[in-house]
């Protein structure tokens, strides 16, 4: 697991700086600005104290988190879940869980995290957690829902 979760320490001290605190696991950085700046986190399952950790992709951008802070703040997680069709979403979640699941030993035994984007099973809790992933890659529609949002400016 550590292995796909190492950042280095110029990295840690940036997100550390981008976050207001230090991390509270491992992560790694995997996408960047135009000027190198960590834009998304990949966290590890587990914080430092064996904490389940959810949320396998993490803003850590101040300007994406505060263009979808205010889509948030306009009713956006409401929208989102309005507008983006309900099978697609719960299918995102799977693979989402199954994504951050895949870096747990077989032979955890003790606490896991659960659920898909931002820890949920169903609906939109975080529109952050959805868009970081999307960022990163990810096929989810409400994080490409809230792309066509910022870039049109609603």
């Amino acid at each position: 697991m550590n292995n796909d979760f190492v950042a280095s320490p110029h990295d840690r001290e940036i997100v550390a700086q981008l976050l207001g605190r230090e991390p509270s696991g491992l992560f790694a950085v995997v996408v960047r600005d135009n000027d190198g700046v960590p834009v998304v986190i990949k966290n590890a399952p587990f914080l430092a104290d064996g904490t389940p950790m959810p949320t396998l992709y993490w803003l850590c951008s101040p300007d994406a988190l505060i263009a979808v802070s205010r889509l948030e703040a306009a009713g956006g997680v409401n929208e989102a879940e309005a507008e983006v069709d309900s099978t697609a979403l719960e299918n995102a979640h799977r693979r989402y869980q199954t994504e951050r699941d895949a870096h747990i030993p077989l032979d955890h035994g003790g606490p896991r995290p659960s659920g898909g984007v931002a820890g949920t099973r169903i609906g939109v809790k975080c529109l952050h957690a959805h868009y970081a992933w999307f960022l990163a890659g990810g096929d989810d529609p409400v994080g490409r829902w809230v792309a066509e949002r910022i870039a049109s400016g609603s």
